[in-house]
């Protein structure tokens, strides 16, 4: 046991572990920024994400020391218990700015969502490499597509568009990945354009102007509160210029005029408070996370490790380019966090067990190469 002990945290990428909590770091550090201009009283949300980046670790080392063999086992039937999950959150759920996708226990909000997404890579990445030895065919490339769709149906239906089209860009990086005819992507194109429109009919009305203010901004063209979200976001990003203002002195966050700071804006407080020079930092972070990774592709021997740590990566880097993009301007807002960054112990704790996962495919690789 001590020399199995040892052996994994030899081969534990540390560089990994070290970008991960350089960004929740920086995280914590922002929450308690805007957390100062709230009052003091509302240090109760900075409290709350310390807990939950303790636990996030604590939680990362014991899926490391779980073989992730087992993990693929179970994969189905993971699969099928986030589905019956989020129709049970759908049916007696908590609804927290008109998205009902809230489970409350002991006063902490649970939102499904979040594991969700690393059981669909999981289950994916279990697929796609039990046909590693056979052809892509179409049958196999629906079948995934059909998966997919199914929890991202039950998550429009809260409705959440930003995560359904989180589990649909994870599945998308998955099957290119997986090397499927070119021509199947064509239909995929044409699906896209459908499904839009169903989703369309089924947004509220704050989430039709979310998307309408991203297609034309300008003032004349909608109302203030319409468009207050994003130009806040894009002043306090402008205003931080090279170095910013500094932690706590961020004028759009303590007075208040960021909507949604600690979570889906915190990219802006980063900018506003810290400047260029603190996105750099950032940005650096996660590079070095998505390099690692990549590189330690090299010396993973299965197709399911393989799958999986794409897919992990995938899903950092779609809420990431997401995230910056809305806090810019480049994209609609749609209400996804910035992983280990914003508020969030949902969003925390899963990306910790994903990244647990992953490590434990890398150490057993490491130690079978």
């Amino acid at each position: 046991m001590y020399y199995q002990i040892k052996q994994y945290l030899k081969n534990f990428d540390w560089i990994i572990f070290s970008a991960v909590i350089l960004l929740s770091a920086f995280g914590l550090m922002e929450v308690y920024s805007v957390a100062l201009g709230l009052g003091s009283h509302d240090l109760v949300n900075f409290y709350k994400q310390a807990f939950f980046i303790v636990l996030g670790i604590i939680l990362m080392f014991t899926f490391t020391f779980i073989d992730y063999r087992f993990l693929k086992s179970l994969s189905k039937y993971f699969y099928w218990l986030g589905a019956l999950i989020l129709i049970g959150v759908l049916l007696f759920g908590q609804t927290i700015n008109g998205t009902k996708g809230w489970f409350s226990v002991f006063g902490f909000g649970i939102q499904p969502v979040e594991f969700i997404k690393v059981i669909l890579i999981l289950f994916l990445a279990s697929y796609f490499s039990n046909l590693a030895t056979k052809v892509k065919t179409l049958r196999h490339f629906v079948i995934s597509g059909l998966s997919t769709l199914i929890l991202a149906a039950l998550i429009i239906l809260q409705p959440d568009f930003g995560s359904a089209l989180v589990l649909l860009a994870i599945w998308l990086i998955m099957v290119i990945m997986a090397g499927f005819n070119k021509k199947y992507f064509i239909v995929i194109g044409l699906l896209a354009v459908i499904l839009s429109g169903v989703a369309w009919l089924t947004f509220k009305d704050y989430q039709k102007q979310r998307i309408t203010t991203f297609l034309n901004p300008s003032l004349t063209s909608c109302s203030q509160a319409e468009c207050y979200n994003s130009f806040q976001a894009i002043i306090a990003v402008g205003s931080g210029g090279l170095t910013g203002k500094g932690v706590g002195f961020g004028s759009q966050s303590q007075l208040k005029f960021l909507p949604e700071a600690q979570t889906d804006f915190i990219f802006s407080v980063v900018a506003e408070e810290m400047g260029f020079l603190g996105i750099a930092l950032i940005l650096s972070f996660f590079g070095i996370l998505f390099f690692r990774s990549l590189s330690a592709l090299k010396k993973v021997n299965n197709d399911f490790g393989i799958y999986f740590i794409l897919g992990v990566i995938g899903l950092i880097f779609t809420h990431m380019f997401i995230n910056i993009g809305m806090n810019i301007g480049l994209l609609p807002i749609v209400g996804l966090p910035l992983p280990f960054i914003s508020y969030g112990g949902s969003a925390t704790l899963s990306l910790f067990v994903a990244i647990g996962i992953m490590q434990n495919i890398i150490i057993k690789s490491k130690i079978n190469y």
